[in-house]
């Protein structure tokens, strides 16, 4: 079944917000070989995991109101200032239009599907381990250590969309 991408009209039936031929076209410009290698069946698996990803990750975190309520995916969006047309601490220049979708939206979705073609985005948690020695190998986890990947790329590529504050990983280590 061909993937249905957001085309900046706030579909009901998205399911991601890049095509395959816009991931071939990003991630060849790359030199990822892997992705090239994959199915078209496959690479449109990886994107509509992608997507669900994303609307369920950032969905509370981007800054202004989704265009309408039955669309699927998060953007189109209004009120979303451009990160680049500041004009003083609070206020903005440019907004992106009803209808736009930002290319970081689109390089995010692109970038999680790579790994999506992988391995699963998010993995169902089990107890976090403390020790495991076998022989004289031995695994200890951090006090508190996430078992989830996090997709810090991906995090700074949004950065700018996102409401300050309020998302769970810190830019600090830049």
């Amino acid at each position: 079944m061909t993937i249905i991408v957001e085309d900046g009209t706030g579909r009901s039936d998205a399911e991601s917000y890049a095509s395959v031929a816009d991931a071939d076209s990003y991630l060849a410009a790359r030199g990822i070989a892997a992705w090239a290698a994959l199915t078209t069946a496959a690479k449109e698996i990886a994107l509509r995991a992608a997507g669900d990803h994303m609307l369920q990750h950032y969905r509370t975190l981007w800054l202004g109101s989704r265009q309408s309520i039955t669309q699927a995916m998060d953007w189109p969006r209004y009120s979303v200032p451009r990160p680049d047309t500041r004009n003083g601490p609070w206020s903005y220049t440019s907004y992106y239009g009803i209808t736009e979708i930002p290319p970081e939206v689109k390089k995010a979705c692109i970038e999680l599907a790579l790994r999506a073609s992988t391995a699963p985005l998010v993995k169902d948690l089990g107890a976090q381990i403390d020790s495991v020695s076998v022989d004289v190998v031995s695994v200890t986890y951090t006090q508190g250590a996430r078992e989830q990947a996090r997709y810090e790329a991906v995090d700074r590529l949004l950065a700018p969309l996102l409401l300050a504050g309020d998302f769970s990983f810190s830019l600090a280590r830049a």
